[in-house]
């Protein structure tokens, strides 16, 4: 359920590989950028068409809204349909 008053806000986010997958979906998850006035342990939740085909660390633009869950853990949330624009993608072939 989407927070009551959330409006949609452009968001920078990242693709990482968490220390822990417990209770996630998936090996690489998406969680906002620092320096945003967000914490970095806020899940995203997003079209994984976006992030599937790049490497690890790249970074997106996206339109995302606050929502909670019927527990009440926040996580952002953009919907499919909202467009996105890739910021910077790592070089594959390093590290």
């Amino acid at each position: 359920m989407g927070k009551l008053g959330e409006p949609r806000i452009e968001l920078i986010v990242e693709t990482y590989i968490p220390a822990s997958t417990s209770g996630k979906h998936g090996e690489v998850h998406v969680r906002p950028v620092a320096g945003q006035g967000f914490s970095t342990e806020l899940l995203v939740r997003c079209n994984r068409g976006i992030h599937r085909p790049r490497p690890v660390g790249t970074r997106f633009l996206i339109v995302a809204m606050l929502t909670a869950n019927k527990d009440g853990k926040q996580y952002f949330s953009s919907h499919p349909s909202w467009e996105y624009t890739v910021l910077d993608e790592p070089d594959s072939k390093s590290g």
